[in-house]
């Protein structure tokens, strides 16, 4: 339903645009990263501690309300218990303005590294794939470092807070070094 009204409204929009940088815009506002800022900007974080305030494992929950994967979770899950309870057509307007920022920032600002690299290598006959170097750091805290290998060679090295962060920064540093030679 996220995906659907998010398309929906940028084809409306922007019929000029390419299907490819449509999908590319869709995908990146309706990823997990994007419905975790969602989330924050809509505090869902502090309205999960303070209907779990009765729970005996305060720790846990206080490191759950700031997890981007629960968060994430939770924007879907009220997006869903919205449409179930109102229909497509009431959630829709909700979902647009709750999005529209994540929209702007896809149409002005976001890159999407390991695409725009694959693309490049492609154009070359060549291919990446990603290797995780290093995983530090506790389970709800983790901070990963991954390699982009192009041909058996190391040609990025990133970090992140997710796998998917460090492998962006990764790509971003090889497609760098590649555009550089």
């Amino acid at each position: 339903m996220l995906g659907l009204a998010v398309a929906r409204e940028l084809y409306e929009r922007f019929p000029e645009y390419p299907e490819g940088q449509l999908a590319k815009i869709r995908a990146h506002v309706v990823s997990r990263q994007s419905c975790a800022v969602v989330g924050r900007q809509l505090d869902l974080g502090a309205k999960l501690l303070e209907y779990g305030a009765d729970s005996s494992s305060s720790d846990e929950l206080e490191s759950l309300s700031t997890n981007r994967n629960v968060l994430a979770a939770l924007v879907e899950a009220a997006l869903g218990a919205i449409y179930l309870e109102h229909g497509f057509e009431a959630v829709r307007p909700a979902i647009l303005a709750a999005f529209a920022d994540r929209v702007d920032y896809a149409l002005t600002t976001y890159v999407d590294y390991k695409t725009e690299l694959q693309e490049e290598l492609a154009r070359r006959s060549l291919s990446v794939s990603y290797q995780v170097v290093e995983v530090e750091g506790p389970p709800h805290d983790r901070r990963f470092t991954c390699a982009a290998v192009i041909d058996g060679e190391q040609a990025g090295l990133g970090s992140g807070a997710s796998k998917k962060a460090a492998e962006q920064n990764a790509a971003r540093e090889a497609r760098r070094k590649l555009l550089d030679e």
